[in-house]
């Protein structure tokens, strides 16, 4: 996102190198990143969170676009506290009003670190479900998750890293199927 350089290798975005641009021309460039610490303003409401960041996409219908009406309509628990301090919110609320946020943007990509970390399961559950939403409507995720089952719910394709470094790259079935990965490098 721009927060860090790469020390070594590239970062491309539709052919172009992306490693060495800030985050506001990073997320105009049609990225949006959920963060870990979710990042949300505590002294804004829910709706003042939401359109501090709504940004027209470059989709040709605007049925596509999001806005606040799909927004809540995709996650119901942020309509009925739209009025609420950010601070007032749960932390499953924060984390659905981070994601909300950055669809705000109407990006191409959607970057998401550590979604899942410590949610109640049942929050987890419905934050996959919306992410398995929105990777059937065609929206590109990079999700960084341990949570494996969130990870596998959502992933086409994964990459296990070890100490910085990719050890490992397959689909689900590759995964699941390779019992040195699975004891080495995933704990099960």
């Amino acid at each position: 996102m721009g927060y860090l350089h790469p020390r070594d290798g590239r970062i491309r975005h539709n052919g172009r190198d992306i490693g060495a641009l800030p985050p506001y021309a990073v997320s105009r460039l049609g990225v949006g990143f959920v963060p870990q610490e979710r990042g949300i303003f505590p002294s804004l409401t829910v709706r003042e969170n939401l359109t501090v960041f709504a940004r027209g996409g470059d989709k040709d219908a605007s049925k596509d676009a999001w806005t606040l009406q799909r927004i809540f309509d995709l996650f119901p628990h942020l309509r009925a506290r739209e009025r609420n301090l950010g601070f007032q919110l749960s932390g499953g609320e924060q984390q659905m009003l981070s994601i909300a946020r950055a669809l705000m943007l109407n990006p191409a990509v959607l970057l998401l670190d550590e979604p899942s970390e410590g949610l109640a399961p049942m929050i987890v559950e419905e934050i996959i479900g919306v992410l398995h939403g929105l990777k059937r409507e065609g929206l590109a995720i990079l999700l960084v998750e341990q949570n494996l089952r969130a990870a596998f719910a959502v992933g086409d394709r994964h990459h296990i890293m070890n100490k910085g470094e990719i050890c490992f790259t397959g689909t689900s079935a590759e995964i699941e199927s390779n019992e040195s990965v699975l004891r080495n490098y995933l704990s099960v």
